[in-house]
């Protein structure tokens, strides 16, 4: 099969087109036909030498497939071959084939295209345990994320607002901003024209916000107890500016705030499937109906691996850049 590997640690020009054997799927596990493939931070990390894949994982990067499934292990009973899937993998995403365990594989929506399906594993799964799970946002609750504009933050401000929450969203240019408008953010906060504390005070009348969602790090930490509401909670998946930072710990205490944090490629099958699970159940049906919706930035053929990865590392794409395995 055809598959892009990273030649050695570098810019998006190390990624090469290459050929490799074909996977072998075990006993529960999928051989999915990968029609399209998600571009994601992690895989540019994994590039860079960053963010080396977890144990027994490929080292072809790609976390988010979907294709048609043409082989299954013997312990399967979910799918067929022949079946539409997207799913969430570890690694080896960006190759003609790839095998999965069937559990932390979905049916991929009927009214979704391919490349649109391959847009919403890493980001819906991503988005539902970090903002539902672990965040625990409630209808009615005032929900900051920033980069509203990347994969992540479409799909939460979508999903926030699609179970009830009040949201506010960061972005770097008034283009964007109005891309977050029109996906239904209430409050779109330009953090090159504003403070975004100042900009999440006047939108709460002081109280904050309950929820924050946060992939920059660095002096966001110490902004992000600011703008926290009363028993606010934080939840940290990135650190775009950095993972050290010097914060005011005393707010952490006087307004009894949750910070938390995780990651998720590293995490087993078993968690994974959970996930699956509720989003089967929750959000789906969302899908299904075209009521959320990946947003696509970009779709680039799979030899342009090195200009997908630049569009990401550009920082202008609004939404999922996808390769089309075709």
């Amino acid at each position: 099969m055809r598959a892009i590997e990273i030649r050695e640690p570098g810019g998006p020009e190390v990624l090469t087109l290459t050929t490799r054997e074909k996977p072998v799927p075990s006993e529960t596990q999928l051989l999915v036909k990968v029609l399209a493939a998600g571009i994601n931070r992690p895989d540019c990390l994994q590039r860079q030498g960053a963010y080396p894949p977890p144990p027994g994982a490929s080292d072809i990067p790609g976390l988010e497939i979907a294709g048609e499934v043409t082989a299954v292990g013997s312990g399967v009973s979910r799918f067929k071959p022949g079946a539409r899937v997207c799913a969430l993998v570890p690694g080896g995403g960006y190759a003609e084939f790839c095998c999965v365990d069937e559990t932390n594989a979905l049916p991929a929506p009927g009214s979704l295209t391919m490349t649109e399906a391959a847009a919403i594993p890493e980001t819906f799964f991503t988005v539902w345990h970090n903002v539902f799970q672990r965040g625990a946002l409630k209808s009615g609750e005032t929900f900051l994320v920033h980069g509203g504009t990347s994969g992540i933050g479409t799909t939460a401000i979508q999903l926030a607002k699609a179970f009830g929450a009040r949201v506010l969203a960061t972005a770097g240019s008034e283009v964007k901003c109005a891309a977050m408008r029109e996906l239904g953010a209430d409050v779109a906060i330009n953090y090159h024209e504003s403070d975004f504390v100042e900009a999440v005070a006047t939108a709460t009348d002081g109280k904050g916000a309950d929820l924050i969602l946060d992939m920059v790090g660095g002096d966001y930490i110490n902004r992000n107890y600011k703008a926290a509401a009363i028993e606010g909670r934080i939840v940290q998946i990135a650190f775009l500016k950095g993972r050290k930072a010097e914060v005011d710990f005393s707010l952490l205490m006087m307004k009894r705030l949750t910070h938390t944090g995780s990651t998720l490629r590293a995490r087993d099958i078993a968690f994974k499937a959970t996930i699956a699970e509720e989003l089967r159940q929750h959000v789906w049906p969302l899908l299904s109906e075209r009521k959320v919706l990946p947003v696509m930035d970009s779709i680039f053929p799979m030899d342009q691996a090195s200009a997908a990865h630049q569009r990401m590392e550009d920082g202008d794409h609004i939404g999922k850049i996808v390769l089309d395995m075709g």
